[in-house]
């Protein structure tokens, strides 16, 4: 898995990205620079509706590529899901979304990588094996140990299911106690499923295991978005 992962510094119109040197390389959650609005397209605000002058400047935001004067695109946020080095110039809508992934790269990315420990299930087998399991250092795959051992490419991964106990009609706390995952096996139409299962007897695994079904939920929306994008 680490081979071909080397990464080389560019320079794009919207900023410094430290992206891999293959596009096959790149992060499952990551997302592609947009095209920019072009300057003869736009002369007022798409925001605010400011007409555009030798005062009043336009400027791009750096995620969704559309052209605002520099009260509405202000913020320099973090955007790590386009590989930028240092935060660039958002719009307001498109801050407040970079904000809330940064919850996502700067924490639950690192419990997915640690890892946490279930009963996995591979199919309708009624047996299930204890293992750990961790998303790679590079993003692109989910490793499961254990007696044996199996890789799962992230993008091979069709649904994510997370399975919760604790919901009551009035609207209770829930808690995640496992997850049911489907993918498509490389080089053919076949779907396959496994079930993860928390470990009751694991008392001191519990909180670790939920805060690892927790990202991986989000990972799972992150992925969804860059496949729409």
């Amino acid at each position: 898995m680490s081979g071909g992962d080397a990464k080389k510094l560019v320079r794009s119109p919207s900023g410094l990205r430290m992206v891999p040197e293959h596009r096959a390389a790149r992060s499952p959650f990551g997302l592609d620079e947009p095209p920019w609005v072009p300057d003869k397209e736009c002369p007022r605000c798409m925001q605010c509706d400011t007409k555009f002058d030798f005062i009043t400047r336009k400027h791009h935001c750096r995620r969704c590529g559309k052209c605002f004067c520099d009260k509405c695109c202000s913020k320099k946020v973090p955007l790590p899901r386009m590989c930028f080095v240092d935060p660039v110039r958002q719009c307001a809508e498109c801050a407040l979304v970079s904000q809330k992934e940064t919850e996502f790269y700067d924490k639950q990315l690192k419990v997915l990588m640690n890892g946490a420990t279930f009963f996995v299930t591979l199919g309708t087998s009624d047996k299930s094996e204890l293992m750990v399991c961790r998303l790679s250092n590079n993003q692109r795959y989910l490793v499961l140990d254990g007696d044996n051992h199996y890789e799962i490419e992230i993008i091979q991964i069709s649904t994510v299911q997370i399975l919760t106990e604790g919901f009551t009609p009035g609207g209770g706390n829930t808690r995640a106690i496992g997850m049911v995952l489907q993918y498509k096996v490389p080089g053919s139409e076949e779907v396959m499923q496994m079930k993860f299962t928390a470990g009751e007897d694991f008392s001191c695994n519990k909180k670790l295991s939920a805060a690892w079904l927790a990202a991986m939920h989000k990972a799972t929306k992150l992925l969804y978005e860059s496949r729409d994008q």
